[in-house]
């Protein structure tokens, strides 16, 4: 097939679905579930594979699933994340989240959404004999928990035979019908770090017959991330932020615990390794002179996904024969972290942003925020470049 009648008939097969995969969005988007937990999503996902002719395969853990389409000895596979965040849904509309606390604030329903349209595109293609190659799809769940689903699928085989990975993430700082690329680092590595500080307690009026470990707790938190930033190459990006700090209870008792709890991120992997030996150590040293003991705890998250050359591409191609060269847009390097990256430890491949901003918008609520509301029709646009990368790969 030539790629002229190629992208004809993709479009086409994938206006065929467009509404359906909407509706999809919206059950999924009003009936979100955490991370290790998404039952009802999963067996939703089966369900539609099932009827399409497929053969999905649920992974160990019992959520998520994986799927082969058509046949061959490689392939290249699909990705999309499937769970929800513990955030309030704060968007008024009709499929608005039946849980109260959780949401699809980061876009996993329209990821999940447009993998399944393509996934029942490439179904139809072969069915009909216009499919000369084989397509893994994987739903993978918990990319929202530390270290992340993306383990769990490679170690359930989810890579065997998988020559490369491609997958979207939605962006609101794009409007929809663009696509973000870039080549090398996308994301940064992400960490946990929790700083558990304990000492004997004692009186306000006499700080010095006792330790301070709430002066002690905040030198930590304003020192730690300057001497690690003086530990490690300053070209490495790296970035300690706290978000959570407790200790005490009362205004004239000094508390006998306390803890700092934050991430770290970070662009560069070797200088992400190294800080995991780096910070207990530091930390140590940091509240030593106020008589006070430290136990840091690093839980390593996700290293940066870096951006195969060859991969992005194939991407670029995918999107300028289905929407146009005006629709490629570049992107910078994000803090963010992103479990997709764990794929590309073992094989090449690529994540794009996806445009979510309703082209009426000059700005959108950014992601991992109650109000973060992606327009629809970036499933169609992720629907026909999972798709299109697919066939052209």
């Amino acid at each position: 097939m030539s790629h002229q009648l190629l992208v004809a008939d993709v479009l086409a097969r994938v206006e065929a679905v467009r509404e359906d995969m909407v509706d999809v969005r919206r059950e999924l988007h009003a009936h979100p579930e955490l991370g290790w937990h998404e039952v009802r999503t999963t067996e939703l996902l089966e369900k539609r594979l099932v009827e399409a002719g497929l053969s999905p395969r649920v992974l160990p853990t019992g959520t998520g699933l994986i799927c082969d389409i058509g046949s061959g000895d490689t392939c290249v596979a699909l990705r999309a994340d499937i769970d929800a965040l513990p955030v309030p849904d704060g968007v008024e509309a009709p499929w608005r989240s039946t849980l109260d606390g959780v949401a699809h604030a980061c876009g996993h329903d329209v990821h999940t959404s447009a993998l399944l349209g393509a996934a029942l595109v490439l179904a139809g293609m072969a069915r009909d004999g216009h499919l000369d190659r084989r397509v893994r799809v994987i739903f993978q769940p918990a990319e929202e928990v530390m270290p992340g689903g993306a383990l769990g699928v490679i170690a359930a085989g989810g890579l065997d035979g998988v020559r490369r990975i491609y997958g979207v993430h939605c962006d609101p700082r794009l409007q929809v019908g663009q696509v973000g690329l870039r080549v090398g680092a996308l994301t940064a590595a992400a960490d946990r770090i929790l700083a558990r500080l304990t000492g004997p307690g004692g009186h306000t009026s006499r700080p010095h017959l006792t330790a301070d470990l709430v002066y002690a707790l905040a030198t930590l938190v304003s020192e730690l991330p300057a001497a690690l930033s003086r530990r490690v190459d300053p070209r490495a990006g790296m970035s300690l932020v706290w978000g959570r700090i407790t200790a005490g209870s009362a205004a004239n008792a000094i508390p006998s615990r306390g803890e700092a709890e934050g991430t770290l991120r970070c662009l560069d992997a070797n200088a992400w390794r190294l800080a995991e030996e780096l910070i207990p150590s530091l930390a140590a040293q940091i509240v030593r002179p106020y008589g006070v003991s430290v136990d840091t705890e690093v839980t390593h998250g996700v290293p940066p996904v870096v951006n195969d050359p060859t991969a992005i591409g194939i991407l670029q191609n995918a999107v300028q024969q289905t929407l146009g060269s005006s629709a490629v847009a570049q992107t910078d390097q994000s803090l963010g972290g992103e479990d997709f990256a764990w794929y590309l430890e073992d094989i090449p491949g690529a994540m794009a942003r996806l445009g979510v901003r309703p082209p009426t918008q000059e700005t959108a609520a950014d992601l991992h925020t109650p109000g973060f509301d992606p327009s629809e029709e970036a499933i169609t646009v992720g629907t026909t470049l999972l798709t299109t990368t697919a066939l052209l790969d």
